[in-house]
C-alpha cells in the first residue's frame, strides 16, 4: 500500500480512468455514410424497397400458417424500418454535414480567385491606361499623313505662287522699251508676296 503512495505523484495529473473505444478514422466512415445516403437516394432504392416490402406483405398473409414469420400486425417489419429510419437519418446529417463542408472550402478556394482576379484587372486597367497616357504623346501614323499632307499643300501653293511671279517678270520684261526705263504699274498681292520672300530667299 505504501509502495502504491510511493509510485503517485502529487505534482502530476491522474491519467483519466474509463473505458477506451477505439478510435474510428472520421474521414473513411463519412465516405462510407456518404456512399449509403447516395445509395438510399435513388431510385434504384425505392423500387427495391417496395418489392422487398410487397414480397413481406404476401408472404406473411397468402403463406401457410406454420411458414409466416411476421403475421399481420407485421411487427418485426416495423421493427426493422424504425431502425432503418433511426440510422439513416444521421447517415444522411453526416453526408450533409460533409456535403456542407465541401461547398464552404469551394466558396473560400473561389472567393479568393475572383479577388486575386480583380486584382490581375485593376492592375492591367492601369497598365494599359498609362500606355494610352504614354502614346498620346507619340506621333500616330495618321497624325503624320495629315502633317505631310498639309506641307505637300504648302509646297504647291508655294510653287504656285513663283509660278505666277515668273510669269509676270517676263511679261513685264516683254513689255519694258528698249533702253527705257520700267513702266511704272501699280503692284498687287502677288508683288508683295515676291517682294516679301525675296528678303527671306533670293528667287531663282
Amino acid at each position: 500500500m505504501s509502495e502504491q503512495r510511493r509510485g503517485e505523484r502529487l505534482d502530476q495529473p491522474r491519467a483519466p480512468r474509463g473505458l477506451h473505444l477505439p478510435r474510428i478514422d472520421a474521414d473513411s466512415f463519412g465516405r462510407w455514410a456518404e456512399g449509403i445516403a447516395r445509395g438510399m437516394g435513388t431510385a434504384n432504392f425505392l423500387v427495391y424497397m417496395t418489392l422487398i416490402l410487397a414480397a413481406w406483405f404476401l408472404w406473411n398473409t397468402l403463406a401457410p400458417a406454420h411458414l409466416r414469420f411476421d403475421p399481420y400486425t407485421f411487427t418485426f417489419l416495423t421493427l426493422v424500418l424504425s431502425l432503418q429510419a433511426s440510422y439513416a437519418a444521421p447517415l444522411i446529417l453526416l453526408a450533409q454535414n460533409r456535403q456542407a463542408d465541401r461547398d464552404r472550402v469551394s466558396l473560400d478556394e473561389d472567393r479568393r480567385r475572383a479577388t486575386m482576379q480583380k486584382a490581375d484587372t485593376e492592375y492591367l486597367a492601369r497598365e494599359i491606361a498609362a500606355l494610352r497616357i504614354a502614346m498620346g504623346d507619340v506621333a500616330t501614323r495618321d497624325f503624320l499623313r495629315s502633317e505631310l499632307a498639309r506641307l505637300a499643300e504648302e509646297l504647291d501653293e508655294a510653287a504656285e505662287r513663283r509660278r505666277k511671279l515668273e510669269r509676270r517678270q517676263q511679261e513685264r520684261k516683254a513689255r519694258r522699251p528698249a533702253g527705257g526705263d520700267p513702266l511704272d504699274e501699280p503692284r498687287d498681292e502677288l508683288d508683295g508676296d515676291y517682294a516679301h520672300e525675296g528678303r527671306q530667299e533670293s528667287p531663282t
